[in-house]
């Protein structure tokens, strides 16, 4: 292989480079391409270093709006549930004083059974108290037997007349107390919500 060669500019004379020609100038040629190549990485770095920055400002951009988002749907969860519960509780209210209402009714309506029945109960009573009159112008006899009849009768009669009111009364303690579990139910029930 021929050894490379360089022409003079001024003599036209053809100078063959060895190393010790040829050094200087590889020299200086490495150093401009070192510089050259430290200027690059040193731009690179700093573009990397600009990219770097904005990667940090995307993220706390990024972190900033995903917090605004969050603190948003909360605030809005907060706002929707406390409606929720606002119309829940409108509707128990209503419910209730629906309920209250229909309750109130059926007590005045049982009420109203309750005096028929007593009305019909004095008239059996004076009635039978027509027929005890009758009866004691009987015979000593007939009398004391109709008198322990009389006697059993009216006691069953008290028995029949108290057994019907404590009927009434328990189912009418029952509707009220179905009303308020249904009351609690629906209370406790808009809580969890």
């Amino acid at each position: 292989m021929s050894e490379p060669t360089i022409t003079c500019p001024k003599c036209n004379s053809e100078i063959k480079l060895t190393e010790s020609l040829a050094a200087p100038l590889i020299a200086v040629t490495r150093q401009q391409f070192q510089q050259r190549l430290a200027q690059k990485d040193a731009e690179v770095a700093q573009r990397e270093q600009a990219i770097r920055q904005q990667e940090k400002q995307l993220l706390e951009t990024k972190r900033t709006l995903e917090n605004q988002i969050t603190e948003q749907v909360a605030a809005q969860l907060k706002t929707a549930r406390a409606q929720v519960i606002e119309e829940e509780s409108r509707k128990a209210k209503q419910a209730a004083a629906t309920e209250i209402d229909n309750k109130t009714r059926e007590l005045i309506d049982l009420q109203a059974v309750l005096k028929v029945r007593d009305e019909k109960l004095a008239e059996a009573q004076k009635a039978q108290a027509e027929l005890i009159k009758k009866q004691r112008e009987l015979d000593d006899a007939k009398r004391e037997f109709e008198l322990t009849v009389e006697k059993r009768v009216q006691e069953n009669l008290t028995d029949v007349r108290n057994q019907a009111k404590r009927e009434v009364e328990e189912s009418v303690k029952l509707k009220v107390m179905e009303r308020d579990q249904t009351i609690a139910s629906m209370c406790s029930s808009s809580d969890l919500i």
